[in-house]
């Protein structure tokens, strides 16, 4: 009896253990946008299942679940997220200014939710998405103000911040968007990448993304611009802006992985390791769930009635 009094107190205190394991997890919800450019650039899809990928295989206390090509989820889903991550094409086709999203991504960030935002999605109007980016973010891409030149930024120096755990500083070649809209007086916002760029990057005329007189005067000056940047909010929730993210080999960098999974850990309150969070890309991931596009070098898949004739009988 004895015995069997243990057996049952010890797989009640597994079960108890295993629950209060699973309810430490934080839920990270990604969200890819459609098939955007050429071959290698705006790869939302395979970029977001890449870094799912590292984030599952990292040890941590995570659930990751993502949606592709724009699929927005259900409701009850983003209720539960820690944090939302969105990689895909922004300005008036953002994802999350389709159909009534910015209402439910604004419920979500009320709760305390974190947000993540990766190149083109730092993009929104002045209206509709314009004040609530600039809120959840702590600053977003606006359009006559932020320009996308392509260069190579050097990042020499990064800030003591939990996402610039284990971050060395580098350098990559990207259309790295700068001259952010800003939350006033910077309140709550920790810029986490920041480089001088070059006189190379006004080269092109004054336009809604090119150039204007106030981001060509910084440029002059060598005025420090910020390409990724924190936020911590009110209702204890945080956000994470990254400009970067235009070529798909560029997640192949360790250390500009590494910035990213590190924000994404921290803006869902989970605890980022004092290294950072560990991943490994192989050249075979980076080719992996790449768009279809002409160009892309990838297997054409077969079509018509002649080829389905060729496929071995079941």
């Amino acid at each position: 009896m004895k015995r069997r009094i243990f057996q049952t107190t010890a797989a009640l205190l597994a079960l108890c253990s295993s629950s209060l394991l699973a309810a430490e997890k934080k839920h990270i919800l990604m969200i890819a946008g459609k098939p955007s450019h050429g071959p290698g650039q705006h790869e939302h899809n395979a970029g977001v299942q890449l870094l799912a990928k590292c984030l599952r295989e990292s040890g941590l206390p995570l659930d990751v679940t993502f949606h592709l090509n724009a699929e927005w989820p259900a409701v009850e889903e983003m209720a539960q997220a820690d944090t939302i991550v969105i990689y895909a094409d922004g300005g008036k086709g953002h994802p999350a200014l389709q159909g009534d999203h910015l209402v439910q991504l604004g419920k979500e960030m009320k709760r305390g939710c974190g947000f993540v935002c990766l190149h083109y999605a730092v993009e929104v109007p002045v209206t509709p998405g314009g004040p609530e980016f600039k809120d959840w973010l702590g600053g977003y891409f606006e359009p006559n103000w932020s320009v996308n030149p392509h260069w190579e930024a050097d990042f020499k120096t990064l800030p003591k911040h939990v996402i610039s755990n284990g971050v060395d500083p580098f350098a990559t070649n990207d259309e790295w968007y700068f001259h952010m809209r800003f939350r006033d007086g910077m309140k709550g916002v920790t810029p986490i990448l920041t480089a001088i760029a070059p006189d190379s990057t006004m080269s092109r005329k004054d336009g809604t993304h090119s150039g204007n007189p106030a981001v060509r005067e910084d440029v002059k000056n060598h005025v420090p611009q910020h390409t990724a940047w924190a936020v911590e909010r009110d209702a204890d929730g945080r956000g994470f802006g990254f400009s970067g993210g235009h070529f798909h080999n560029g997640w192949g960098n360790n250390d500009q992985r590494k910035v990213v999974l590190n924000a994404i850990v921290w803006t869902a309150h989970s605890e980022v390791p004092a290294d950072g969070v560990k991943s490994a890309v192989t050249e075979a991931d980076l080719k992996a769930n790449l768009d279809p596009k002409p160009g892309q070098g990838l297997p054409e898949k077969p079509k018509g009635p002649e080829k389905a004739k060729d496929l071995p009988a079941k």
